[in-house]
């Protein structure tokens, strides 16, 4: 497998500071004001995250990956493989307001 969806645990979010009100992503007025499943936020009801990484290497039960949106000592949840048939088969539509949110997210 080249890629990976992980499901992790936001263990450092604060839980008194979940809200399912609508708020502006990151704080930045700019942006419109949009509830907490139009944003990927930590503060969740939840609290799990989800991310698609690149596989570089497995040693043993070790796993080298690329592009995890979480921190060093995250605890993870589950780890599946990514198949072509389970993501979307047709364009994925996004609000024109998330490319300027995330141009510099990976940098």
């Amino acid at each position: 497998f080249s890629h990976l969806e992980i499901i992790f645990y936001f263990h450092l979010a604060d839980p008194s500071e979940i809200s399912i009100s609508s708020s502006h992503p990151r704080g930045i007025k700019e942006f419109p004001e949009v509830g907490i499943f139009s944003q990927r936020r930590k503060a969740r009801p939840n609290l799990l995250g989800t991310t698609i990484v690149k596989l570089l290497k497995v040693e043993k039960n070790i796993l080298t990956v690329e592009g995890l949106d979480a921190i060093n000592g995250t605890p993870v949840i589950d780890i599946k493989p990514v198949f072509r048939e389970f993501l979307p088969r047709e364009e994925i539509i996004q609000p024109s307001w998330t490319f300027e949110l995330m141009k510099d997210y990976w940098k």
